[in-house]
């Protein structure tokens, strides 16, 4: 009797604590939905599993449109093929929700320098979630039934950082690509858009704090930070540093993000402009609406760890 009495207590706390979870997550308002994930590709290891299960929670609460997957989407060496056994473990398979088969709008990390970046490319028209049409591209969306638009600019980052196209043998294909075209298509998409909200979204971070080389900050500071700020872009959201960081440093128009991990994240220090830092892994979901950009930061533990609300 004590046995049974102990299981059924057992049974009452999980399911607490499952309810607890669930009403952690957050209750998107109207608007134009989507999820950010980058740094996921772990082969289901780490936190990878526990945080895509968490990704379909919440997209089976709320109506989410699309997931913008801002790079390195295979770790360490990313994939050799469209074929690659990879796209399994690190994808198709740990994103299983049905809720999460809608549009993912990939862009190429540092990681998939090192593999096949034609075929993270070429899986677009192997996958019908799978939406990767070019290294670098936009993508124009309606919010709500009004006129009012919002833009969205993927970005290639890693061939706009010096070291990538140095190190030949590591990266072969960053050194082939051309800095000054990029740099003048995302001149020209943003300048000549008149949506309401403006969105960059690139693999690399312009500001941040991170053990990393400086001269990646430098490189994007000096090649994309004057396009930023004198575009009206209202959000740079990128991965790359593994953890949660919400940047605005003083002067600067632009609210730049850090989406963490997907799995395995890093410890992190606020800097310079620094709103708010954590170093949980995790993603992050956004709402737009006419008037205002909501988002939160979402943990491994479903915990919605920070959120916050700009209004125009």
């Amino acid at each position: 009797m004590k046995k049974l009495n102990s299981a059924l207590l057992i049974l009452f706390a999980f399911v607490v604590s499952i309810q607890a979870q669930v009403q952690s997550l957050p209750k998107l308002p109207k608007g134009l939905n989507f999820i950010v994930a980058n740094d996921m590709g772990r082969q289901g290891y780490y936190e990878q599993k526990p945080i895509a299960k968490i990704m379909g929670e919440v997209a089976e609460q709320n109506s989410i449109e699309f997931v913008a997957l801002a790079g390195d989407s295979h770790h360490y060496m990313g994939v050799a093929s469209v074929s690659d056994p990879r796209w399994m473990t690190n994808f198709e398979l740990i994103y299983d929700n049905p809720e999460l088969q809608i549009p993912w709008n990939v862009i190429l990390g540092n990681h998939e320098y090192k593999g096949n970046t034609q075929a993270v490319l070429d899986y677009t028209h192997i996958s019908r979630r799978w939406n990767a049409p070019a290294r670098y591209y936009s993508i124009e969306m309606k919010i709500g039934k009004g006129d009012d638009k919002c833009l969205f600019v993927y970005i290639d980052t890693p061939p706009l950082i010096d070291k990538y196209r140095e190190e030949k043998d590591e990266y072969p294909d960053a050194c082939k690509q051309d800095i000054n075209e990029q740099l003048k298509w995302m001149e020209s998409t943003l300048s000549k858009s008149d949506a309401r909200w403006k969105f960059v979204i690139g693999h690399h971070p312009v500001y941040a704090d991170t053990g990393k080389d400086i001269s990646e900050r430098s490189d994007m500071q000096k090649r994309i930070g004057g396009i930023l700020e004198n575009n009206a872009v209202d959000f740079y959201i990128c991965g790359h540093i593994h953890n949660f960081q919400y940047i605005k440093p003083q002067g600067k128009k632009v609210n730049y993000i850090v989406n963490s991990a997907a799995a395995l994240s890093r410890s992190v220090n606020p800097v310079d402009g620094t709103i708010f830092c954590n170093g949980d892994p995790g993603f992050s979901v956004f709402t737009v609406s006419k008037d205002a950009v909501e988002f939160y930061f979402i943990n491994h533990k479903a915990e919605v760890i920070y959120s916050n609300k700009v209004v125009k």
